[in-house]
């Protein structure tokens, strides 16, 4: 038998790996819109080509749920430990290729199309990453503390946006504009293979949860989780995959969409966004374990309820918020707005988890919380852009206010699995 890791290798472990592959994520955010629809499209409408950038950035949620489906089975079969490493591989691989792409000038059409390949490989590694990230926290913690276990996978989030906004600050404050777009911008790319080496170390130093153990010695592993989820526990998909639709939603607003409108059509300068962007996220990070310790005093529903209804809220002040032209009220857009996400992303991942059995759980959380993405974040960034093009900033608000009210009727529906009722999983256990 194995011996058991520390709970500070085992949190380390959950933090690390999620952290590396946000960062690769958003460093693709970032660059869908400063970079890529200069370099990877077609010249002509600068609109046009970013909202083909935006539409190659959204190609990554589609392979979410099939990133889900492929770790999931094989986390649910074979173990969290090896699919997570597997996972961030695939994650790593994929962004570094990016830095290494051709531009449409040298390439013509194939360069948007390998760019769309390697975008689907990150959503295929993110889309096995998370699931397996949250059970290796909350599947080792403690009686009464899984909300707070559980935080430190969401806090990957943070952390990734830290660091691939703060690169893409240092890129842009210390090389001129021909520089960054002629070879600045492959940096943050290429700079993910180090962070792949580190976290590939630490994971590897860490071992199979207590409680997916307990499966395999008790012969309850199933052979098809996917459709056991399918058959067995669709209302527990549903809810959870509405449960965190807004969030999704208001984040993705909150980061791709400000970026690219307010550059493009509001004229901020892009390092005074991306600086009141790191700002906000501080926040975002800080809110989480306030959120997570409330959970755990009170419930994960009951948090995330309190969340939603301020993101509802929040719409209605989005437009005029954003459109200010004086700094610190743009600062308190950012900071108002990330530290909403932050308690509404905190006990995400436990009240995830917490919906499925231990042997179907990496599937079930894996693909409730990637398909909430296709279903919120994947479209907002476009939606947004057409909304405020056609109707102004405000009705971008109004569209966040609305996902908050389906996210609010999923969380009142919203029921964890019981231990007690164990039940079939599924054929071909």
């Amino acid at each position: 038998m194995h011996p058991k890791a520390t709970q500070s290798q085992i949190l380390l472990a959950s933090l690390a790996g999620t952290t590396i592959e946000f960062f690769d994520f958003y460093i693709f955010a970032t660059a869908s819109v400063l970079v890529f629809p200069a370099l990877f499209f077609p010249p002509g409408n600068p609109t046009t080509a970013t909202l083909q950038s935006l539409a190659t950035f959204a190609l990554a949620f589609v392979t979410r749920p099939i990133g889900a489906a492929l770790f999931g089975h094989f986390g649910d079969r074979m173990g969290r430990k090896a699919t997570l490493v597997v996972s961030l591989l695939t994650m790593g691989l994929s962004t570094i290729l990016i830095g290494l792409l051709p531009t449409y000038a040298k390439a013509g059409i194939l360069a948007p199309l390998l760019l769309a390949v390697c975008r689907l490989g990150q959503g295929l590694g993110l889309g096995g990453e998370w699931g397996g990230a949250v059970l290796l926290a909350t599947e080792n913690a403690p009686e009464g503390k899984k909300g707070w276990f559980g935080m430190f996978p969401q806090f990957g989030a943070p952390a990734g946006f830290i660091l691939s906004t703060g690169v893409f600050l240092f890129l842009t404050h210390f090389t001129s504009r021909n520089q960054f777009l002629e070879w600045g911008w492959r940096i943050p790319f290429l700079l993910s293979a180090i962070l792949v080496v580190v976290g590939l170390w630490i994971r590897l130093r860490v071992y199979e949860t207590p409680e997916f153990s307990r499966v395999i010695e008790t012969n309850r592993k199933v052979r098809f989780p996917f459709f056991s989820v399918l058959l067995h526990h669709p209302g527990s998909l549903v809810t959870g995959i509405f449960s965190l639709l807004s969030t999704f939603v208001m984040f993705y607003l909150m980061t791709v969409f400000t970026l690219g409108w307010g550059t493009s059509h509001l004229h901020y300068p892009k390092e005074t966004l991306l600086f009141v962007q790191m700002t906000g996220v501080v926040c975002f990070a800080l809110m989480i374990p306030v959120s997570s310790h409330y959970a755990d005093r009170r419930s994960c529903r009951e948090a995330m309820i309190v969340a939603t209804i301020l993101i509802f809220l929040f719409g209605f002040g989005f437009g005029a918020m954003m459109e200010s032209d004086h700094l610190l009220r743009l600062m308190v857009f950012y900071v108002l707005g990330f530290s909403v996400i932050g308690l509404t992303y905190g006990p995400a991942g436990t009240i995830l988890s917490e919906l499925f059995p231990t042997p179907i759980r990496y599937t079930g959380a894996s693909l409730a919380f990637n398909l909430a993405g296709v279903a919120g974040a994947s479209p907002a960034p476009y939606i947004a852009t057409r909304l405020a093009g056609q109707y102004g900033l405000n009705a971008v608000g109004y569209y966040l206010s609305i996902t908050a009210v389906i996210t609010f009727l999923a969380l009142l529906a919203v029921r964890p699995w019981d231990p007690g009722s164990e039940q079939n999983l599924g054929s071909g256990r």
